[in-house]
């Protein structure tokens, strides 16, 4: 690691022996490198500050002090660089053109120090800014909220952060003089070339990680590595016996092959038993499906096993079939599965399928392409078997997705008339800005409506909600196949997007949805990268914001395929049982 005290001796050391050597133009280059590892940069700690201070203001979901600290030391850090960038520029290009004269010592020294003390200033006053923004925040979430005292320790972490981070840039640029220097000295490169010399080995760099050389086997790794997670088994996931399950002994996608999501998946749920005393009815074992990514084998397609295992288990005799494209490493929403469940009866088949070992966030990074390909094939296979039967003899057939996944499911369709000729019904979930089918929604919605509640031709097919009050919006005439969007205005995985870059979104021009905070504001990259912070904490609130829609799926599937006899005393006991159980996930998981 760079230590500043050490290089300091040693490149004073250098000068002096170049100084008697009578090199005195090369030991006056050494010597200011060597005033430079002491020296702060003011531009730089300037620029810094006005980083640091664009870090502060209000994002989507709230931040506590320690996340705030690591992402405002490194927009600190980014603004020291840049404006070194800066300063170097000035002093040679625009000043030897405009022939400023240098001002005397003691000026130079009280605007440092103005500098410093304002920059200071600043900083203390953003903090105690942004303890109060969060706290807005954090009403509108109903969460507790920080107070100023705590939320000052943010400073002392982003300074040390930020000073490592500018460490780390150090102790690599003089990695590059040294490769400089040896190339000089052993390839006679003449001394004059060798910092170009450097600037070419990272520009080499750069272009090697932009044609996805080193992103490849990054991806490679982390696949690796999270593929021993994926083989990891808990004593809260226990072979089922019923044959209606994949992993039970009868089935066709074997128990050790479904990865640690879809054990979790296969092995919960509710049974008849539980059902029954929430519905007052009798009840049927739920089919629950799942094909893992070591299910299939050569001869075999993750598709075609998984339509085998719903003919095995009479998935196609039930009343209602869901097709689920999954998130990351294959995660299923238990609040979803058990849901469409209870309502039904347990008369149910539902499908899922993992596509990758990673993680969501980086399946996000990585994986769009891969869930949009899983997604597609998955649905063909499946509705292929589904419409080979007689329309009386053939269940409903439902698609749902969240995050990620519902990128992946909406794949399977060309657009809206493609959706609702072949399904009878569809509950996407926290949709990536990305999304195709969302995105065309969303951009042709009704003239006056919002973006974070958009109306889309009336609301006759689509429709958008962040609660269930909103799936009832704009009238009670919504016809069948119906298709609903669940999306908060604070989630950032709906909100984040390349665009935020340069322009303002409609979200943020427009009255503010109810928990985003009135005093976000767009600034060009800032908001991005705001925005995209957020990302790595948007679960890291409360049911009913950001990323986290709790039981809001329960109504959305009411919303979409309500079975006869539906009515809102029902739905509040189902919506005990599920969170019961959601609770109890988050507890052992």
């Amino acid at each position: 690691m760079f230590d500043p005290a050490e290089t300091l001796r040693r490149l004073r050391l250098r000068a002096a022996v170049l100084t008697r050597r009578g090199w005195g133009r090369r030991a006056a280059r050494v010597a200011k490198r060597a005033e430079d590892v002491v020296d702060l940069n003011h531009t730089g700690l300037v620029v810094a500050t006005l980083f640091f201070a664009w870090s502060l203001t209000p994002s989507l979901v709230p931040r506590d002090w320690l996340f705030q600290g690591l992402i405002s030391g490194l927009n600190a850090a980014a603004g020291y660089g840049l404006g070194c960038v800066l300063q170097w520029l000035f002093h040679k290009w625009i000043r030897p053109r405009l022939r400023i004269e240098t001002p005397p010592e003691w000026v130079r020294y009280v605007v440092k120090v103005a500098v410093v003390l304002t920059c200071a200033l600043v900083a203390a006053y953003m903090l105690v800014m942004s303890a109060d923004w969060q706290r807005e925040i954090t009403g509108l979430m109903n969460m507790e909220g920080t107070t100023r005292a705590a939320y000052l320790r943010t400073g002392g972490l982003s300074v040390a952060v930020g000073a490592l981070v500018v460490a780390v840039f150090r102790t690599l640029r003089e990695a590059v003089r040294f490769i400089g220097r040896q190339l000089s000295r052993w390839v006679r490169i003449p001394p004059k070339l060798a910092p170009a010399t450097g600037a070419l080995l990272l520009f080499v760099l750069i272009i090697t990680l932009f044609n996805g050389v080193a992103t490849r086997a990054f991806f490679a790794v982390a696949n690796s590595a999270f593929s021993v997670r994926n083989d990891k088994m808990t004593p809260y996931a226990v072979q089922p016996t019923r044959p209606e399950r994949s992993g039970s002994p009868q089935s066709l996608a074997k128990w050790e092959t479904l990865g640690s999501e879809g054990r979790w998946f296969v092995s919960h749920g509710p049974d008849p038993m539980l059902i029954s005393a929430a519905t007052g009815k009798p009840a049927r074992q739920p089919i629950r499906a799942y094909v893992g990514l070591q299910s299939a084998n050569a001869d075999t397609t993750e598709e075609d096993l998984a339509v085998a295992e719903l003919q095995r288990t009479g998935a196609f005799d039930r009343k209602v079939l869901v097709i689920i494209t999954t998130t990351g490493t294959g995660w299923v929403n238990s609040m979803s599965a058990a849901a469409i469940e209870y309502m039904y009866g347990g008369d149910t088949a539902i499908l899922a399928s993992q596509y990758s070992y990673l993680p969501s966030v980086l399946s996000f990074l990585a994986d769009r392409e891969k869930v949009a390909v899983a997604g597609r094939k998955m649905f063909d296979a499946v509705y292929a078997a589904w419409s080979a039967r007689p329309p009386e003899a053939r269940p409903k057939l439902l698609v749902y997705g969240e995050s990620l996944g519902s990128q992946g499911s909406e794949s399977a369709f060309d657009g809206l008339a493609d959706l609702r000729s072949k399904v009878d019904g569809a509950l996407w979930v926290g949709p990536p800005n990305s999304n195709r089918l969302w995105e065309q929604f969303n951009s042709r919605r009704d003239p006056g409506t919002r973006e974070v509640d958009p109306i889309y031709a009336d609301g006759l097919t689509v429709r958008f909600a962040a609660t269930a009050a909103d799936l009832e919006k704009p009238s009670p005439d919504w016809r069948h196949p119906r298709i609903a969007y669940l999306m908060h205005p604070s989630d950032p995985i709906v909100w984040w997007s390349s665009d935020l870059i340069f322009s303002q979104p409609d979200w943020l021009s427009e009255p503010r949805g109810a928990d985003v905070s009135s005093q976000m504001r767009w600034w060009p990259f800032v908001t991005f990268w705001q925005v995209a912070a957020d990302l790595t904490n948007a679960q890291g609130v409360s049911d009913g914001h950001g990323h986290r829609y709790g039981s809001l799926v329960l109504d959305g599937w009411a919303a979409i395929a309500a079975p006869p006899g539906w009515t809102p005393e029902l739905s509040e006991k189902i919506r005990t049982q599920i969170e019961l159980a959601e609770d109890y996930e988050r507890a052992v998981k």
